[in-house]
């Protein structure tokens, strides 16, 4: 908020401001019963009212006492208010819940903290309030006069410099501190400072709205109150009610002990707020009609919109915070989890009944989460409980299809003829000179492993998955407007009156550009940041962002050559324990190094992600959130996913064959598959990305590190448990706060469940455990982050949402990109097209008999190019004259040897036409899935307006009372005293 400077002369608060700035403390004039001067009380609501339209409100009588100013001992340890002053029409109502000032009347609403300069009484000051050279001399003297016999030692010039440029910026925040304070005061916040020594080194300011500031803000944010109107709701036919009610009766156990969750029949009616209708509310109560969340809210608003302008340039709260100004800026917790006592506050009850491990089975306080946390938070904690919901049906059908492939494993065909004794089938090596012939039965375990993710049940579980992730998607819009209705948010969008902010970066950018350009021209004043400005820090972006995905698939390079070259060395090994199971040894060492690799890369690309959003200078917090989501998805999941797409759909399609080899670098040719396929590394490499990326990376990262950084800080303090434990009793509800850690928004919670959603979805073809790991992973992360929440981080700023946002498109595109990726998993990873063109083209008894000779094509040894023949050709026992190996090609006795048989172009028109029909079929159907599914239930909907059509009844009858009171008034006698109804009394606002 702006100080004119024209006024500076005839405002005695400025005279007084300013006197108390030379002495290091801040005090507000005021009389022994707290009131302000009746003139400063007149400016200060004058001040008011140059931005708000007053409301006509019965204001306090001031007396004027005599008070001097910080004369009296009890305020020396509070540079700040008295203790007893700005008592507000609150004060009278009796102690209030949770923290207060030290009258133990007014509550503290928001806290901010700041750096103390030690010592105080010998702080240099800054020529904002006096002359260097005389303060300099002071301390010179003194110093001489404590000891005449010890010269003083000569200081350094640099580290002289170097402390008076810190003394400098230190006395310049302590300038826009008490300026910003002054400000705030003067929109109608009362503050109170507390510099005591428990915490030593940390200032907090003790923020209090009183009643006129809630209305006033509460009716400039729109914020929807309940009105004295309720009305009945009904959830459909009496036969939907009763069906409702038993299902109510089945689940109890399942319900949170929590009073919201219980059944409401009727439900207040909800109006943005005005202080002209304060007659519509209910305001028997003024401690509990605006709740802590919401009075922490209108005071984070307050707090943006003053302004610091006394210095060079403006600044608000984000800017005061970013320059070191203040350090922390949060509202308090409502308690203490553990508190004793009878009284038991939202924090504790969240503590009891959501955020505890013994009660995973329940549902999730919801609307208590709303309530303390914010609509925000609140929207992320149901969508979380809904997509674990519809984790549970997918769960039992993954693991019905694993249990169907364990119980036909025997019976699988052309398993039984690669696991077949009698079988002598001789195999071409896997790799040049190091690697030999051998023998295809000794491909049985892989072969049998393979049908578990590869039967004819994969296609079935694929188009059920897109058809759930369809279902899912039109599951949560309808919750989502089931809670847009109970929470009254219902056009929340229409009634937003502001985009956004400007952020702190945003501000300091303009700011330099100012000063740029009144440089070169003194008349320009308006200046934003345009796209030019902005286009070095785009461009940077996005050439980084495609370096970075560059560097993530030479990550994936390299693993390639790490299994190429391991495989070959085991081979040459003499050691017979290290060439018996060589397959399995690469494919698990590659898996976990892939894993390693995506989880150090995933910091690194978390922090990328900022560090570029933060080049682009965003104008809005909101846009700042979007666009760093957009870069940190594409990075992380371009990160994660390379290594399961290179497994899927590279690996083994450029190999060449015997005699013309594909080689990567030198003489180490590109990987095949196994004879089973590439579908069971798939399957193992998104199993331990999967179960790793959850255990270590999500879970226990978020368990460890903070009880690492609680055992450091133990460590460092010269306490032992009991005194801590002491130590902890004796501090503050805002000094308790502020230990914990900061919170850093919802971004990493959505973004471990996108690529989940993405693991589930995506691959579920090559591995139909994911949705039930998913589910386990999730009841432990619901819980886990509700703890995080409740005891771990500072309270959050609630924020208003209609939706999740972007992470919806995010979810929907995923959902679209599943089908499709599906499609071509089934088609070309797995062998089910192959064999369903052999059972119905090619098998001579329509059986799948002969399926296995009929994927090998025939090698002449004498065609091996020189230098890649087997070191030891008689490993078998016997001269080869001819192997076999996996493809589809012509015999080396035809026409045209090695070349594309007729069946592989068969075979990849067939796969072709399927990703054609597989990818329509489903789309068609999740299509239909959400044309019959409305996206707003139709009990909500009626609910809306029959909403609407209350709302214009109750002002239609407001008017109408007007209007018989203006014909009332009118028909008075002109000399008889006009009397104003009950209704329209004045409020004390």
């Amino acid at each position: 908020m702006e100080r004119h400077g024209d006024d500076d002369d005839d405002d005695p608060m400025q005279t007084i401001n300013s006197h108390d700035k030379v002495s290091g403390q801040t005090f507000l004039v005021h009389d022994l019963s707290g009131s302000l001067l009746p003139e400063l009380q007149e400016q200060d609501t004058m001040r008011r009212n140059d931005y708000y339209i007053p409301v006509s409100c019965e204001e306090k009588a001031a007396d004027f006492g005599n008070t001097k100013d910080g004369g009296d001992s009890k305020y020396n340890k509070y540079d700040s208010i008295p203790l007893n002053s700005l008592k507000s029409d609150e004060a009278a109502s009796g102690p209030k819940q949770g923290p207060t000032f030290q009258d133990g009347q007014r509550r503290v609403d928001y806290v901010l903290t700041y750096h103390i300069q030690k010592p105080q009484s010998f702080r240099r000051k800054t020529s904002h309030f006096g002359d260097y050279r005389i303060l300099r001399s002071l301390r010179r003297s003194l110093s001489m006069m404590r000891g005449r016999d010890t010269p003083p030692p000569k200081e350094d010039p640099e580290v002289a410099a170097h402390k008076h440029r810190h003394d400098y910026h230190e006395d310049d925040k302590r300038f826009r501190q008490t300026e910003f304070e002054d400000n705030l005061r003067e929109m109608g916040l009362e503050l109170e400072k507390d510099e005591g020594n428990k915490i030593p080194g940390i200032g907090f300011l003790k923020i209090h709205a009183p009643w006129n500031v809630l209305c006033r803000e509460a009716e400039f944010m729109k914020l929807k109150m309940p009105t004295k109107k309720v009305y009945e709701v009904k959830q459909g036919s009496d036969v939907v009610e009763r069906i409702n009610l038993f299902i109510r009766k089945v689940t109890a156990p399942l319900h949170p002990k929590v009073e919201p969750n219980r059944a409401q029949n009727v439900k207040h009616l909800s109006h943005p707020f005005s202080r002209e209708k304060q007659h519509l509310f209910d305001l028997s109560d003024r401690e509990s009609f605006f709740d802590s969340k919401t009075r922490a809210s209108i005071v984070y608003e307050v707090l943006k919109r003053t302004r610091c302008t006394k210095a060079k340039y403006t600044m608000g709260i984000t800017s005061l915070l970013g320059n070191g100004v203040y350090t922390a800026a949060y509202p308090l917790h409502d308690g203490d989890v553990d508190g004793m006592g009878p009284e038991a506050n939202d924090r504790k009850i969240l503590y009891e009944e959501w955020a505890s491990y013994s009660v995973f089975y329940k549902y999730q306080p919801i609307g208590l989460i709303r309530k303390y946390f914010g609509e925000k938070i609140g929207l992320y904690f149901a969508w979380l409980g809904v997509y674990t919901q519809m984790l549970i049906p997918a769960a039992i059908v993954g693991a019905i299809v694993f249990l169907y492939g364990c119980a036909t494993v025997d019976n699988d065909i052309p398993s039984m003829e690669i696991c077949d004794p009698r079988n002598n089938i001789t195999m071409c090596p896997l790799c040049d000179r190091a690697c030999s012939y051998w023998k295809l039965k000794t491909a049985c375990g892989t072969a049998r492993a393979s049908h578990l993710f590869d039967n004819p049940a994969t296609v079935f579980f694929s188009i059920f998955m897109a058809l759930w992730a369809a279902m899912f998607m039109e599951h949560w819009k309808r919750r989502q407007m089931r809670l847009n209705y109970i929470w009254d948010l219902t056009g929340f969008e229409e009634e937003e009156t502001h985009k956004g902010h400007h952020r702190a970066e945003y501000e300091i950018q303009v700011m330099q550009k100012t000063l740029k350009k009144q440089d070169m021209s003194p008349k320009d004043k308006k200046v934003k940041l345009t796209c030019t400005d902005r286009a070095p820090a785009y461009m940077t972006g996005l050439f980084t962002m495609l370096f970075m995905v560059g560097v993530t698939f030479a990550v994936v390079f390299g693993v390639i050559l790490y299994r190429i070259s391991i495989r070959a060395a085991l081979h040459m090994s003499s050691n017979p324990t290290a060439r018996t199971n060589i397959r399995a040894t690469v494919k698990g060492t590659a898996a976990v190094i892939n894993l390693v690799i995506i989880i150090i890369m995933d910091e690194v690309y978390g922090a990328l992600a900022r560090w570029l959003t933060l080049l682009e200078v965003p104008k809005t917090d909101k846009s700042f959130e979007e666009r760093l989501i957009i870069k940190t998805f594409v990075l992380k999941f371009a990160n994660a996913f390379s290594p399961i797409v290179y497994l899927a759909f590279f690996r083994g399609r450029m190999v060449g064959r015997p005699g013309d080899y594909l080689y990567v670098i030198g003489s180490y040719r590109m990987e095949e598959c196994a004879h089973a396929g590439c579908l069971m590394e798939l399957c193992i490499q998104l199993c331990i990305t999967m179960l790793g990326k959850q255990l270590i990376q999500n879970n226990l990262f978020e368990i460890g590190i903070p009880k690492i950084k609680k055992l450091i800080r133990r460590r460092k303090s010269d306490m032992d448990s009991q005194q801590q434990e002491d130590y902890n009793m004796t501090l503050q509800r805002h000094e308790k706060d502020h230990f914990l850690g900061p919170f850093v928004g919802l971004s990493p919670e959505y973004m471990e469940m996108i690529i989940q959603f993405g693991m589930v979805t995506l691959f579920v073809a090559s591995f139909p455990l994911a949705p039930l790991f998913a589910l386990l992973n999730n009841i432990i992360e619901i819980r886990l982050d509700a703890k995080k929440f409740v005891t771990e981080v500072r309270r959050p700023i609630a924020g208003s949402a209609k939706d999740i946002g972007i992470w919806y498109n995010l979810l929907r595109g995923l959902s679209k990109v599943a089908v499709i990726v599906n499609a071509f998993v089934i088609s070309f990873t797995s062998d089910f097209i192959p064999r369903l063109v052999y059972q119905y083209m090619y098998s001579p008894d329509g059986s799948m008999h002969g399926f296995v000779n009929h994927t090998l094509s025939y090698f002449n040894v004498s065609d091996f190019q020189p230098g890649t023949a087997p070191l030891q050709p008689m490993h078998l026992g016997y001269e080869v004259q001819i192997c076999r190996y996996k493809d589809y090609r012509e015999t080396p006795w035809s026409n045209t040897p090695y070349d594309l048989s007729k069946e592989f172009w068969a075979i990849l028109a067939c796969r072709l036409a399927f990703v054609v029909v597989f990818q329509n079929v489903v789309m068609l159907m999740s299509d239909f899935v959400d044309w019959l599914i409305p996206d707003i239930p139709k009990d909500i909907s009626l609910q809306i307006h029959k909403e609407k059509i209350l709302m214009v009844e109750l002002f239609m009858k407001e008017e109408e009372g007007k209007k018989l009171l203006r014909d009332s008034h009118a028909n008075q006698s002109p000399l008889q005293p006009r009397s104003r109804p009950a209704s329209h009394t004045p409020s004390n606002c």
